[in-house]
């Protein structure tokens, strides 16, 4: 079978972002990630449609975590248009176009505030229970 890259290319459709969204939170969340969130960006900027965030507690943590959303993506035909941050491993940025995933250290994590940037965008908190993936969206009491 052959793969077909969707590199570089917005999607017809903010539900199949957002289910790119969840397959990469979930490969962070299979390296142990924490403080997965999906912020919801559609309507409020140009820049993409979903940034996944989320915490490592160490530099190879970082590194592996990124390596399995790459992993994952690659292997549905998403290939990033651009990576950064693999040389320092302090927060690895993975854009692909409509979802750009943010994988950082946790004291980088707290220093650009991404989360306090984007306060007012709607997100999904998104962790791995016994019972499975569970998602709470922005506003749910848990």
């Amino acid at each position: 079978m052959i793969k077909t890259s969707k590199k570089q290319k917005r999607t017809d459709s903010v539900s199949v972002a957002h289910e790119f969204a969840l397959k990469a939170a979930t490969a962070a969340l299979d390296k142990k990630a924490e403080d997965v969130k999906i912020i919801h960006l559609k309507g409020l900027t140009d820049i993409t449609d979903f940034f996944v965030v989320c915490t490592a507690g160490s530099d190879p943590q970082v590194k592996a975590i990124a390596d399995s959303v790459d992993a994952s993506l690659t292997a549905a035909g998403w290939e990033p248009w651009h990576t950064e941050g693999y040389s320092n491993l302090k927060w690895v940025l993975l854009d692909y176009v409509d979802v750009v995933v943010h994988v950082f250290y946790k004291d980088a994590r707290d220093f650009y505030g991404l989360d306090r940037l984007w306060a007012d965008a709607p997100y999904e908190r998104v962790e791995d229970t016994v019972s499975g993936i569970k998602i709470t969206p922005s506003g749910s009491q848990s």
